[in-house]
């Protein structure tokens, strides 16, 4: 399965320090850290806790549900590296969970997501590696297939002041 967005050459690795995540992602789970004293949403590869400073980690699965903190648009595309032939979208999503996650889209779309959507998060393959991505509409570059795409439509101007303001 080749992904839309990168080289297969760019899979993570499934061992090491983010195992769990991968780990879980292969039963179609998230799963990121906590800490296992005070349960705190921990960073990827956070090693203390922040609040009890314990060095307990534990990782739990967690809904794959949040909120778009913030969305940018890359148009700079790396030769050989980057497969994308279209600007594409990286998310902010801050989870249920208290967890912030960076992310891509789960697959090409016209705009990017706009700050406080939904987000559901799903998965990508790199090659053959599941990663997480927030889910889109329908992963094409049609503005029609976006449940929302008229909210994000930029109002119409009038100069007819009684017009702008009814």
């Amino acid at each position: 399965m080749t992904d839309w967005l990168v080289d297969e050459a760019l899979a993570p690795a499934v061992e090491g320090p983010l195992a769990p995540l991968y780990a879980a992602a292969v039963q179609g789970s998230l799963a990121l850290p906590h800490c296992d004293r005070c349960s705190q949403p921990l960073e990827l590869e956070q090693v203390r806790c922040d609040s009890c400073a314990t060095t307990e980690i534990a990782w739990r699965t967690v809904e794959p549900e949040g909120t778009v903190h913030a969305a940018t648009t890359v148009h700079r595309r790396e030769p050989g590296l980057i497969v994308a032939t279209q600007p594409y979208h990286v998310v902010d999503i801050e989870l249920s969970s208290g967890h912030r996650l960076l992310m891509s889209t789960s697959g090409p779309t016209a705009t990017p997501p706009a700050i406080g959507d939904h987000a559901r998060i799903m998965f990508r393959h790199v090659g053959g590696v599941p990663v997480p991505a927030m889910a889109v509409a329908d992963p094409d570059l049609s503005p029609a297939s976006f449940a929302t795409a008229d909210s994000r439509a930029a109002p119409t101007s009038s100069s007819d002041p009684q017009e702008a303001t009814s």
